[in-house]
């Protein structure tokens, strides 16, 4: 992994797959690479998060299979899947299985797993799912992290590449700790001065597990901030910044107003 100063500047931009047609939302994913983001992101849930609770909705990772075939240039992910609603061993399969249809014509896939505990109720009552409590789903996501790594190893055909693990959250005693020994880039919802707190703690962790955590790329949302507080979080060590967008219109507006925002800060 880069170091965090050498890093460029990416966006991400979560698709929610809500309250939208799929036409629409295979249309919002073109424009969008078109436009020049980094990542595209959609979320592991079963119903809107927002809005009407029982409008449209699809299931991501079948979504990300579609999308790893449309596109040709963005990496592509959830933000975040949920780690309770499928076995560790066929997330691991399904992960390398669109690392390969990602890797169309070049060879190299463009998957991140971006990964999580779980936290919406509503989707494991409805599907079946044993809720339980945070802190038995950490546990269980610090017990799958290590079978997912051990499947790549055996899988046939392997992987393309090291495919990149996202974890998302900011819990101090367990997340930070599952993020210090698996990670390759930490997310979370932090403002500057949280933000600053938790990169100590997480640095603390580096050092009990034996990891440099300056190799773990730094992703926050910029969802209602403003350009000084996201050059804040740039200094403190931020890279990649992600912003979500919802159906049924998916407006882009603030798309162009963060792309132009990375660009300066890559031209600078």
């Amino acid at each position: 992994m880069t170091p965090a100063h050498n890093r460029p500047v990416r966006l991400g931009v979560q698709i929610a797959p809500q309250h939208a047609g799929y036409e629409k939302i295979r249309e919002t994913a073109a424009e969008l690479e078109d436009l020049g983001v980094d990542i595209l992101f959609n979320w592991d849930h079963f119903y809107p998060l927002y809005g009407n609770p029982d409008g449209l909705h699809f299931e991501s990772w079948t979504m990300l299979a579609a999308l790893a075939e449309q596109t040709s240039r963005v990496e592509l992910g959830a933000l975040v899947n949920c780690n309770s609603y499928r076995n560790a061993n066929l997330q691991a399969d399904m992960a390398r299985t669109i690392d390969h249809i990602s890797a169309k014509g070049t060879g190299t896939g463009r998957f991140i797993f971006g990964t999580g505990s779980g936290w919406f109720e509503k989707d494991y009552v409805e599907y079946g799912f044993e809720f339980g409590t945070v802190g038995k789903r950490l546990d269980a996501l610090a017990a799958s992290l290590p079978v997912i790594e051990a499947r790549w190893a055996r899988l046939n055909p392997a992987p393309t590449r090291h495919i990149p693990v996202l974890i998302g959250g900011g819990g101090e005693k367990k997340t930070l700790r599952i993020v210090a020994k698996h990670a390759d880039i930490w997310h979370s919802f932090s403002d500057p001065e949280t933000l600053e707190r938790k990169l100590g703690i997480l640095a603390e962790h580096g050092a009990e597990v034996g990891r440099d955590v300056s190799q773990i790329e730094i992703s926050t949302e910029l969802r209602g901030r403003n350009h000084d507080q996201a050059d804040e979080l740039h200094a403190l060590g931020t890279s990649l910044f992600t912003i979500g967008i919802s159906g049924p219109a998916y407006d882009l507006a603030p798309v162009h107003n963060w792309l132009a925002w990375r660009d300066a800060k890559n031209a600078g």
